[in-house]
């Protein structure tokens, strides 16, 4: 028997073997015609090494023909048939069209089968994948397929995994039923994940009849609607459930048993009531909790800290409107708590200090308050600690015991004040110290950690040199130093040792950086990316930046650098270079642009001369500005149709505006050619679509009338057309305009009444906040239905109270481009550098307007300027003025003017410049506060005005002073008088010191300096601390 089994085994071999090798030549055959159905890119699968913490890799290369493609990269057979039963090509760079007849599809053996994290260009997903009976594992995540989700795969009955998850809403969609035929057919499912497709025609009731063997179900972003079924709580092995970003999806209170299973909820972005929040410690499981986004209009809820097994709680942006509770610390278990941007207020509980397994604590960008507590610090196991953005203040402790797992520290944007502790010096696993916008004082120390890769302590308070180890700390990428008061002489040479560093500021110091011409240039900072050395004392190009091959933003302003710009500068970066400042010098030459990738260059205020050069077509921002080019503006400089900000003012440039400006205003959102000689009229015409937003041609010599196509321009916000040869009426239209915040018209030869011809309710000109129509020849009576509309200068309308300027933010390098202007305060003319979003401003004066001065003027509670001066005004001056408390100046000097000033005037607490001379006013001078310290000026040719400060003595019989010898509480009167005078004076000085800081402002540049993105937006918080904070606090 035994012989004849041998010999029937020996006789069939060779056509089982042949079948084998038949199977698998196939198989291999057909996955190499699947591979070449891609190219292989990287950047398609970086969503895997940034976000989902796999390593990328191109597994298809390893695939070559005549080879076992069982022995392939990604690739398993089963080895009784030869059969491919499992592909695993995710995060394999694979790019291109998903063909519907693929060869993938000739593997009907497949078993297992995951796609994800590849870039299959928006195609379809073949309903051919029905073809898989066997399949029991299917991803398709984030692979960039689009469209309507087959019903076939509603058909693999098997699946106990499918992953069809997006990363963008709306690429895929899945109509009702398909998805009530993934529901009921797919009984043996286990986790099913569908987040990111659309289902918003879907009700989400469909989910009722979910599989009982069911432990994860993601359905996040999908914009479900509706009430969601209760009994998904009551599936028994359900372990993870994330519903996040379903706003109109509503749940029931949980009513649970104690044996949930639940361990993982993501509920973020989501509206319920307080009651499902008061719910949710019946999931005493839950290890997992992510409520961000959610609005606890009563603090924290308790339930939530009963949740003693909790090892994640997320609650970013969650609106608390409140403390954090004590009770806090009852989450012992807790590892990771994320509670920034959630509106926090008062002190950091010290109780947090009883999460001992805390590895990671985020209370950044709230309203926290006080010391930062010691029991944190001492908490042994943390790693990332964030309280930046916040209002703590005093230092940070010293008494540290340890910190040996902590690897950032990011405290910035406080009040943190005193010494670095020394503790931050010698922390083993420290990578990151991010300490910037406090008040730390004194010197840096040496550091002993090697660790070290972020160190940011700009915009502090600190002294004396760099220490010597700085320049030992291998691992360093960012050294963020500017703006502190550090001192000594720095060489070049001395960056020789930090080969990994990309991002070096140490602008705004006292600091001297030298550069020795015989180190080799290509040693020292080779990787460099951002280099920020504005005011370092510099008297020549550094002769390193010839050897940076990465370099994407400089930044050399505010030195003393002089003569031209050599010509290797045209090779730096090895056309890398985006960013390039070297405003404020004494340059004196450039010859041409060669930058062929530069996005902003900032040329301004040197002493360069000849003609305009042309910049590249690649440039957003040019700023020539204070300079002594001369010639007319070549209609070339239109091929730059990216450009954002064009700033050709203060010049000597001349000839007539290009006409082609109308069409580039289609990009252009800042055109500045203020203060030069151009002439002629106006850019005919203004494209459709424009997207200016502040345009400004004061101080030319342009003529002609106004051209309504500039109301194409709906989003303009400063119109400064000034000083110059303007004859036409009162532009009416312009008050259509919704963003209109500036117009200034002052100094033109216009004319006509600022009657409003329409009769239609529409505000005009509802957002002005500065109105200068001075110097002109308008005439009629004083614009009362334009005063009516000025609703941003009434409290019903107000905008704010941080202090923040008008402005254009740059996406790389320099922060904020502020909006300049120049208008005449308290009789003074000032050339202002930046405008506040606070600043109300009237001025209508050098007119012949008659008439009263109408009591509208009373509404006007912002107002801080009004001049009315030198028109043909008459009547009395209306006690509705005494309204104004945000007041500063008011100036009603040649008028015609009578009766008495009020003595509400006297009671504006802000009023520093007050003018009413050449009138024809009488009666008492308003006594006290304020008035006491004008000067006789103010009242000049007004022969009926008496009491001080004139001469003139009202006749007032008053009773006779007490005897100063016989009361002794006379002593105390007096004083009290001079405090009212003091007082008075006291408030004239502050305002004096104002004006003499806006004066010195007016030196600065305007072009707030800042390389590196993040720090970008940084200075942004640092003008307004709680606008916009989206990106700058992911820093590291």
């Amino acid at each position: 028997m035994a012989p004849y089994l041998f010999l029937c085994l020996f006789l069939f071999f060779p056509h089982l073997y042949a079948s084998f090798s038949s199977s698998g030549s196939h198989s291999c055959s057909s996955l190499i015609q699947f591979k070449d159905s891609f190219s292989v890119t990287e950047d398609v699968s970086s969503y895997c090494n940034d976000y989902a913490g796999l390593k990328s890799y191109p597994k298809t290369n390893s695939w070559k023909e005549g080879t076992d493609c069982c022995s392939w990269d990604g690739v398993t057979c089963d080895h009784l048939n030869a059969h491919v039963i499992a592909l695993d090509l995710s995060c394999s760079w694979l790019y291109g069209n998903f063909p519907s007849n693929t060869t993938l599809f000739l593997l009907p053996h497949l078993q297992k089968l995951n796609l994800a994290y590849n870039d299959f260009n928006l195609s379809k997903i073949p309903s051919e994948f029905g073809r898989f009976t066997s399949l029991f594992y299917l991803n398709l995540s984030y692979t960039g397929f689009a469209g309507e989700v087959p019903s076939q795969v509603s058909h693999l009955s098997k699946l106990v995994s499918l992953d069809l998850s997006s990363s963008v809403f709306g690429e895929q969609t899945i109509d009702k039923h398909a998805l009530e035929g993934l529901v009921h057919n797919l009984t043996d499912v286990r986790h099913l994940f569908l987040g990111g497709m659309d289902m918003s025609y879907v009700n989400a009731h469909v989910f009722m009849n979910l599989s009982s063997s069911l432990r994860s179900l993601s359905l996040a972003g999908c914009d479900l609607q509706g009430k969601f079924p209760k009994n998904i709580f009551d599936l028994p092995n359900l372990n993870l459930l994330n519903l996040g970003g379903n706003q109109n999806l509503n749940l029931d209170p949980l009513k649970l048993n104690r044996s949930s299973n639940l361990e993982h909820l993501d509920l973020s972005r989501m509206s319920f009531s307080t009651e499902f929040i008061d719910s949710v410690d019946n999931l005493r499981a839950l290890k997992y909790l992510d409520l961000s986004g959610i609005s606890f209009f009563q603090g924290l809820s308790v339930s939530i800290t009963n949740l003693s097994s909790l090892e994640y709680l997320i609650l970013r942006g969650a609106n608390f409107f409140g403390g954090l509770p004590d009770s806090m610390g009852n989450l012992v278990s807790l590892k990771f708590l994320d509670l920034s941007y959630s509106n926090l207020s008062g002190p950091v509980p010290r109780s947090l200090g009883n999460l001992l397994q805390l590895t990671h604590l985020d209370l950044g960008s709230n309203k926290l308050s006080g010391q930062i507590p010691l029991s944190i610090l001492n908490l042994t196991q943390l790693e990332y600690l964030e309280i930046s953005e916040n209002s703590l203040e005093g230092s940070i402790p010293d008494e540290v015991t340890a910190v040996p797992n902590l690897i950032y520290l990011v405290l910035y944007d406080n009040l943190l004040n005193g010494t670095l502790p020394s503790w931050l010096y010698t922390a083993p696993s420290l990578k990151g110290i991010i300490l910037s916008q406090n008040q730390f004082s004194g010197h840096i120390k040496e550091f002993q950690t090697k660790s070290l890769e972020y160190l940011d302590l700009e915009n502090n308070k600190l002294q004396g040199p760099l220490p010597s180890s700085i320049f030992q700390l291998l691992n360093l990428t960012w050294l963020l130093l500017s703006s502190n008061n550090l001192s000594g002489v720095i060489e070049f040479r001395m960056f020789s040792n930090l080969p990994n560093l990309k991002h070096l500021d140490l602008s705004y110091n006292s600091l001297s950086l030298t550069s020795n011409t015989t180190s080799s240039v290509n040693h020292i900072l080779p990787n460099v990316t951002d280099l920020l050395l504005s005011s370092c004392n510099l008297s020549e190009f550094p002769q390193f930046l010839k050897g940076l091959k990465s370099l994407e933003s400089l930044d050399l302003s505010c030195n003393k650098i002089e003569g031209k710009i050599p010509q290797w500068m045209q090779e730096v970066g090895n056309g890398s270079l985006t960013y390039l400042n070297v405003s404020h010098n004494s340059l004196t030459e450039v010859e041409h642009f060669l930058w062929k990738n530069i996005e902003v260059l900032d040329l301004s205020s040197n002493l360069i001369s000849g003609n305009l050069p042309i910049p590249a077509s690649t440039i957003n921002f040019f700023l020539i500005s204070n300079n002594s080019f001369n010639g007319e503006v070549s209609s070339l400089i239109c091929n730059a149709t990216s450009l954002r900000v064009l700033d050709l003012s203060h010049n000597n440039l001349s000839g007539t505006i290009p006409r082609c400006f109308g069409n580039l205003s289609n990009s252009l959102e800042f055109l500045n050619l203020k203060k030069n000689k151009f002439y002629g009229t106006i850019p005919p015409k203004f494209a459709l679509g424009c997207r200016l937003t502040n345009f400004n041609l004061n101080g030319n010599l342009l003529e002609g009338p106004l051209i309504p196509s500039i109301l194409n321009c709906r989003g303009l916000e400063v119109l400064d057309l000034g000083n110059n040869k303007i004859n036409d009426t009162f532009p009416h239209w312009l008050g259509s305009l919704p963003f209109l915040q500036v117009l200034v018209l002052k100094s033109n030869h216009m004319h006509g009444s600022l009657r409003v011809n329409s009769s239609k309710s529409n505000p005009f000109f509802s957002k002005i906040q500065i109105f200068d129509l001075s110097s002109n020849h308008f005439s009629g009576a004083l614009p009362v239905r334009y005063i009516n509309s000025f609703k941003a200068m009434i409290n019903l309308e107000k905008i704010g109270s941080t202090m923040s300027y008008m402005g254009v933010y740059v996406q790389r390098g320099s922060g904020f481009y502020t909006y300049s202007i120049g208008i005449v305060m308290k009789g003074q003319y000032m050339e202002l550098v930046k405008i506040f979003t606070m600043w109300m401003i009237i001025d209508l004066s050098d007119n012949q307007f008659e008439g009263g001065i109408p009591e509208v003027f009373g509404k006007l509670n912002l107002l801080k300027g009004l001049n009315l001066s030198h028109n043909n005004l008459n009547g009395g001056i209306p006690t509705s003025i005494g309204n104004l408390t945000s007041l500063e100046w008011l100036d009603l000097s040649s008028n015609r003017l009578s009766g008495t000033i009020p003595n509400r005037l006297a009671d504006l607490p802000f009023l520093s410049s007050f003018n009413v001379s050449e009138n024809q006013l009488h009666g008492q001078i308003p006594q006290g506060k304020q008035f006491n310290t004008f000067g006789n000026d103010s009242y000049d040719g007004n022969k009926g005005l008496c009491g001080f400060p004139v001469s003139k003595g009202c006749n007032i019989i008053e009773p006779a002073p007490p005897n100063v010898l016989e009361n002794d509480g006379s002593k105390s009167n007096i004083a009290f008088g001079w405090k009212v005078v003091l007082i008075g004076y006291g408030c004239g000085v502050v305002f004096g010191m104002s004006v003499g800081y806006v004066v010195f402002q007016t030196g600065k540049p305007k072009w707030l300096v800042n390389l590196v993105e993040n720090q970008q937006e940084k200075r942004r918080r640092r003008k307004s601390k709680k606008g916009n904070r989206s990106n700058r606090r992911r820093r590291i």
